[in-house]
């Protein structure tokens, strides 16, 4: 059988408004089995849903998370925190030496945090989420067992109390009002509770920040992806949660990350 015509496919897709049509278009043919499904796949993407919703999978840190549909596709420059935790992990100042450390990936969405924290380091994993098709999605990138449904700290079993090393956090922190500001692809195809952050943009942060304290071990990190025009407030929530801080940026991935530490 004759192989899809890609200058076709693309010229369509380049039509529709996608940027870099030539590599979707091969990866769209690729993921296809036959022509009716390319067809069905080309349609879904020219009516804006996000590619990698359409493809089932994202490219993440070296990985292939799976990714479903209405679930919040994870960007490459949420790898910041990732590194973040891992330099921690391995340069020993998260942990005691006595015991796997403990890691947890709050507001995972689908996971991609703790899966890539997870693929470089012997680390107990632990994600949770409020959305029921994040949780599912989560459950086949991680471990089932370790994904939990809830609200942020009241998903976690009971006796990670005092003893969670790193939490990697990518909380939603987008201004409510700039919501409308953001491409169809995120806004029309992406859950409203893993892109808006409240007025300012860091309401959730306010809710990790207060209890982290109570959930990391002595020592332990509390590791966020914000915007740059919240890294100030966010640093303002962590220090009010008796958490020490500092910024790391990344001009390549346009990316801005607090840690929070809690004191000894």
């Amino acid at each position: 059988m004759t192989g899809p015509d890609l200058d076709a496919l693309a010229a369509t897709l380049r039509a529709a408004g996608c940027v870099f049509a030539e590599e979707e278009a091969a990866l769209l043919a690729d993921a296809a089995t036959d022509g009716g499904a390319l067809a069905d796949l080309v349609a879904r993407r020219v009516a804006g849903e996000p590619l990698e919703q359409v493809l089932g999978w994202v490219a993440f840190a070296g990985l292939r998370i799976a990714v479903e549909p209405g679930v919040f596709v994870p960007r490459r420059r949420s790898e910041l925190v990732v590194r973040e935790a891992l330099r921690l992990l391995g340069e020993g100042e998260a942990r005691d030496g006595a015991r796997r450390p403990v890691v947890v990936d709050l507001c995972c969405g689908a996971g991609a945090l703790g899966a890539a924290v997870a693929a470089s380091a012997e680390v107990e994993l632990h994600a949770a989420d409020v959305d029921p098709a994040a949780v599912r999605c989560a459950r086949r990138n991680l471990p089932a067992r370790t994904v939990h449904a809830g609200d942020l700290w009241d998903a976690l079993p009971r006796d990670l109390r005092g003893r969670v090393d790193v939490v990697v956090a990518n909380a939603p922190y987008v201004p409510t009002a700039a919501i409308a500001l953001m491409p169809p692809e995120a806004r029309d195809h992406e859950p409203a509770t893993a892109l808006d952050g409240g007025p300012d943009g860091t309401d959730v942060h306010a809710r990790l920040a207060a209890q982290a304290a109570e959930w990391l071990a002595p020592g332990g990190y509390l590791v966020v992806e914000t915007g740059r025009t919240q890294a100030a407030r966010t640093v303002a929530l962590l220090a009010a949660g008796a958490l020490s801080t500092r910024v790391v940026t990344d001009e390549d991935l346009d990316a801005t990350v607090v840690v929070g530490r809690r004191r000894v």
